[in-house]
């Protein structure tokens, strides 16, 4: 599928600016399908002239999704969000599969979650659960992602954690012996150009991902000290108090946690021991040390003037 045609729904947010430029490297041509094209304009960048363009769509109104995914060889579906779940992970995914479908689209890949599960205590792993299924049935054929916590300069999760170890002489840590298999979002980016760009090797198939390393909860937080040279005292929260705040104040504006991100903390988040990952899609794991000088420099006492750690 060299020069195909690719649609990326959500292609401007943080893992679609990897996906996109992973595809723009293999060649393909790229149409942005966002709700407000005007914010992935930064991505033209990285395009040869003509190789890239942008269209308004939202997964939530399929009268919008024709013109998105007319003509198209690929769609790739990244869209997701910790609110208004059901319409997005269940009724979004299944609008854009179902159009995808209509359109004789040869290849469709939905980016999902490890932990996506219909019976999942958590609002968020059920909706990908659902939505998951809901593609199948639109689209018997299509690649299914499943990543673990994803990183990289740009995420919401290590970002996260670092500005509050760069504020706070002592951390609360919640789930603490939760564990994690971060994978970089280059990774990410890779795996999906390659299951989008070959439907006939990679269709129908689902595959987790994650990183070469499992770290805790409490493990990832050290780890992000001792980059960014820094020495917090870590105090683990009890989980009854954890869940008792989740629960009381998790509806919150600004709340450390939300009950359902408590829920989804009560399990593990690394790849099942059978599970196909990147090494089945050709793409090699990138430790977070690979990336790490760079990337958490502003967190440093003196900045990108400090020693690294």
């Amino acid at each position: 599928m060299k020069e195909a045609l690719v649609t990326v729904f959500g292609g401007g947010g943080f893992v679609g600016r990897y996906v996109v430029e992973a595809l723009l490297r293999a060649g393909a041509r790229v149409r942005v399908a966002e709700r407000s094209p005007k914010s992935s304009w930064y991505l033209k960048a990285q395009a040869n002239l003509g190789q890239i363009t942008f269209v308004a769509a939202d997964v939530t109104r399929p009268e919008t999704l024709g013109l998105a995914v007319a003509g198209a060889d690929a769609v790739i579906n990244l869209v997701g969000s910790f609110s208004d779940m059901q319409r997005i992970h269940v009724d979004g995914a299944r609008n854009v599969a179902e159009a995808a479908a209509s359109a004789g689209v040869a290849s469709f890949l939905q980016m999902s979650a490890i932990g996506a599960d219909p019976e999942s205590k958590s609002a968020y792993g059920r909706t990908k659960g659902e939505g998951e299924a809901a593609v199948r049935k639109a689209f018997p054929k299509a690649t299914i992602l499943r990543p673990s916590i994803v990183f990289g300069r740009e995420d919401a999760f290590i970002n996260r954690f670092a500005a509050l170890i760069r504020m706070l002489p002592i951390c609360p840590i919640i789930g603490g012996d939760t564990k994690f298999q971060p994978v970089f979002a280059g990774d990410v980016g890779h795996a999906a150009c390659a299951a989008a760009l070959n439907p006939g090797g990679f269709g129908g198939v689902t595959y987790e991902l994650g990183g070469p390393t499992v770290l805790s909860m409490r493990e990832i937080n050290q780890w992000i000290a001792d980059r960014t040279g820094r020495a917090p005292l870590f105090i683990d929260v009890p989980d009854p108090v954890a869940g008792a705040m989740a629960t009381l104040t998790g509806w919150l504006p600004g709340a450390p946690i939300s009950r359902d991100q408590w829920l989804m903390l009560q399990s593990d988040n690394v790849v099942a021991p059978k599970a196909k990952g990147l090494k089945a899609l050709g793409v090699p794991a990138t430790p977070m040390d690979a990336v790490a000088h760079g990337w958490l420099v502003e967190y440093r006492r003196h900045g990108r003037f400090g020693a690294a750690a």
